[in-house]
């Protein structure tokens, strides 16, 4: 990751004075693009009197119409909704609204696990034959091409209201109301599937409806739409409703999240409330979560927001353990150096999967697709992807001859596939890796002045919030901190708190996910870059900075060391100016997976520096590609040693080699993708069955033909180092482990007396 600091213009300083913004606001503002006296004052006095007028979006007048007559004549109008936090709060404003007006409505959410996502043949048909003569969408519809045509068939109008990408063919809809309709008039184009149920209630009430603001926040916040222009005033205006709401149903909830009514921020929503609501729907149905917003009854909120909370504890709890699955599967089939992952188990629970890809991407860095077996014998799943990488661009040729069902974005997909397919999406897809040669940037404000930091400081932020799309928390640099009282927090020591101090000021930090550091790392650290919150403790509030990234650079020793050992640190730290790999196929995960950008990267052999400070950042195979890669200048030389190029760890056992012999006489034509299920019948993973394979197709143990493996009739009698592939892994594995094994002092001394 690369770090650059914004850059704007300064606000004008009449503007300063007229608004009475502190310092530190004009900066924010600044670097916002809000620079004008009018920008200014929308950012901060604009409400929903400011909202354009919704007759400006398309087919407005004509939905309004429909849905009045529909209630003129008593017909039965049901709102097909969508099973997360957006779609379960569209759906609610769409009923509260209908319900005041006295329309007979009813609402239907599709199961995740039954029907999928958006439009279901099966349950159109349903509806429509449940009497229905008005179907409203919201958050969903644009795919529903032969739905919305059997409904307008049946004589049900369709009402179609979406914020999602058009596909190449647009539904028949009776109407089509979406936020961003190709030559609409309205000027706001990022509203999500609960702001466009907002705007048609407008429409429908001729009125603001500050009450449904609350609902639709959450839906904006959940769904990461904008949160400038209109979005602007729906989050900062839901707030405030939120803050002070009488539904019974979010105070359960709110009360469920442990959060305090009057001061709930943007972060809490995003981080507490928009998730419990989400949990529903990857769980159980999400018609649950309608019902409690929609509740009048606070016994029955109660009751409600308290199955909601296990459901959430259920789903954290789910996440983890498939998480855990997932890393074990990596570890144990050696995973480690692919381009990209597909993780398959099929008892991993279909609603966490999502979440479960996103934190592997996070964690190593690599395109990632989970999957699980549903009831029909299919795989189906999600994808996430790094950084340079588009993950639909990858996977949508395989749409024609592959998948069965595949949609997504840049980022995120679904799909699904039947499962004899596995091992050809694995193939195709670390074949599709072409990644990007940029290294991802992060953007912070201006460096942070410790001695100012008060409780006011988050006062004066928060003027320029709320945050989120298309405004970023403030990040702030502090550069050359000096680090105290570092320990380690959490059940697993995976986070960190310590104290930053410069120039007589001090701020305590907490890194999550940041178990890596520690006393060895500190004295590397030049920048680190921080968002702030405050955090109160027995009525005492202080401001606390969340840490969000850090930058590196070579420490300032006492005493100068050309040679560093760093084997015991597995976090690359990006200070060096060249790392030098030894096995070529490490560098696509060191400059994706690890953030080492490409001018940094070089082969140890072709290396032909002077004088700079290199890291060694693999093992090399043997003694001699060690000692030709010392044989070089450095000005100072780290020695990491993070990855090997050995195919496995350890030397499997003689009764690993004879079980595996006798399996493969007693299981004759078994292709070498069959081994990857056998490797766990026969104890190992599927790279020691590979490397066992290897070893007796050169002793002529066994054949290998028309892709089947057959057992040799009458084998000559042979010791297994009889094959020249078993004694280099074993010599490459004994040399790793002495290098990574080895005393500092005996290696400093080692590599010392090469270095020029």
């Amino acid at each position: 990751m690369k770090w650059q600091q914004r850059q704007a213009n300064n606000l004008d300083q009449k503007l300063i004075e007229d608004y009475g913004l502190t310092d530190i606001q004009a900066k924010l503002f600044a670097l916002r693009g809000i620079n004008t006296a009018e920008k200014i004052d929308f950012w901060l006095n604009a409400d929903e009197n400011d909202l354009a007028d919704p007759f400006l979006m398309h087919d407005m007048e004509k939905t309004i119409d429909r849905i009045n007559q529909a209630i003129d004549n008593g017909e039965k109008i049901t709102i097909y909704g969508d099973y997360d936090a957006d779609g379960i709060t569209a759906t609610s404003i769409m009923m509260d609204t209908l319900e005041i007006l006295g329309a007979d409505v009813h609402f239907f959410i599709p199961d995740r696990f039954k029907d999928g996502y958006g439009p279901n043949m099966t349950r159109y048909q349903e509806i429509v034959e449940d009497g229905t003569k008005l179907i409203i969408t919201v958050d969903n519809g644009v795919t529903g091409v032969e739905e919305i045509k059997y409904a307008q068939e049946h004589g049900v109008d369709v009402i179609l209201t979406d914020h999602h990408t058009f596909q190449d063919q647009k539904p028949a809809a009776f109407s089509t109301v979406h936020c961003n309709y190709p030559g609409q008039k309205y000027p706001f184009d990022d509203y999500c599937g609960a702001g466009v149920a907002y705007t048609i209630c407008r429409a429908l009430m001729q009125d603001t409806m500050p009450e449904l603001l609350d609902l639709a926040m959450i839906g904006t916040i959940g769904d990461m739409v904008k949160v400038t222009g209109e979005g602007h005033i729906v989050v900062k205006r839901g707030l405030d409703i939120l803050n002070q709401t009488e539904r019974p149903g979010l105070r359960a909830l709110i009360k469920q999240a442990g959060l305090t009514m009057g001061q709930i921020t943007a972060t809490d929503v995003g981080f507490n409330i928009a998730p419990r609501l989400n949990a529903v729907g990857r769980l159980a149905n999400a018609s649950l979560a309608v019902e409690l917003l929609l509740s009048d009854d606070e016994e029955q909120a109660e009751k409600i927001a308290t199955r909601i909370e296990e459901l959430n504890n259920e789903r954290k709890e789910l996440t983890s353990k498939v998480y855990e699955d997932c890393l074990a599967q990596v570890e144990k089939n050696g995973w480690q150096h692919r381009n990209t992952l597909v993780i398959y188990n099929p008892d991993f629970h279909e609603g966490v999967l999502g979440l479960v890809a996103n934190k592997v991407v996070e964690k190593l860095h690599k395109p990632t697709l989970v999957l699980t077996k549903d009831e029909a014998g299919e795989l189906k799943g999600s994808g996430r992807s790094s950084e340079g990488f588009n993950l639909f661009n990858a996977l949508e040729p395989m749409k024609e001859d592959l998948l069965d069902k595949f949609g997504g974005h840049d980022f995120a997909c679904g799909l699904s596939f039947k499962a004899d397919k596995l091992e050809e999406l694995r193939v195709r897809f670390e074949d599709s890796f072409k990644p990007s040669t940029d290294l991802e940037v992060k953007d912070f404000d201006f460096e942070l002045n410790l001695k100012e930091i008060t409780p006011d400081i988050i006062t004066e932020i928060n003027l320029v919030g709320p945050f989120g799309t298309g405004n970023p928390e403030p990040i702030f640099s502090i550069s050359e901190p000096h680090i105290k009282s570092l320990f380690k927090m959490g059940k697993d020591k995976n986070h960190v708190k310590f104290t930053a101090e410069k120039n007589a000021g001090k701020l305590t930090i907490v890194g999550f996910n940041k178990g890596f550091l520690n006393q060895t790392l500190l004295p590397f650290i030049k920048e680190l870059y921080v968002t702030l919150s405050l955090n109160s403790w027995k009525n005492i509030s202080n401001v606390q900075g969340m840490l969000a990234g850090i930058e590196y650079g070579a420490p300032k020793l006492a005493v100068f060391d050309r040679v560093i050992d760093m084997r015991q640190e597995d976090y690359v730290m990006g200070f060096a100016d060249k790392y030098l790999i030894f096995d070529k196929k490490i560098i696509p995960w060191a400059r994706n997976g690890l953030g080492i950008p490409e001018e940094k990267i070089s082969l140890a052999k072709d290396y032909n520096g002077d004088s700079e400070v290199v890291a060694l950042l693999d093992t090399p195979r043997n003694q001699m590609e060690l000692n030709i890669a010392l044989e070089k200048k450095y000005q100072q030389l780290y020695l990491r040693f993070l990855f090997d190029q050995l195919p496995i760890n350890t030397l499997p056992s003689r009764d690993a080699f004879g079980a595996t012999l006798k399996y493969i006489y007693t299981h004759p034509n078994l292709s070498i993708d069959d081994y990857q299920a056998v490797s766990s019948y026969l104890g190992l993973d599927y790279q020691a069955v590979l490397f066992i394979l290897r070893v007796f197709f050169e002793l002529n143990f066994v054949s290998f033909t028309d892709g089947k493996i057959i057992g040799n009739k009458n084998p000559e009698s042979k010791k297994l180092t009889a094959s020249k592939y078993f004694n280099s892994i074993a010599a490459q594995i004994k040399f790793t482990n002495q290098l990574r094994t080895m005393p500092s002092n005996q290696l400093i001394n080692y590599v010392k007396q090469y270095l020029k």
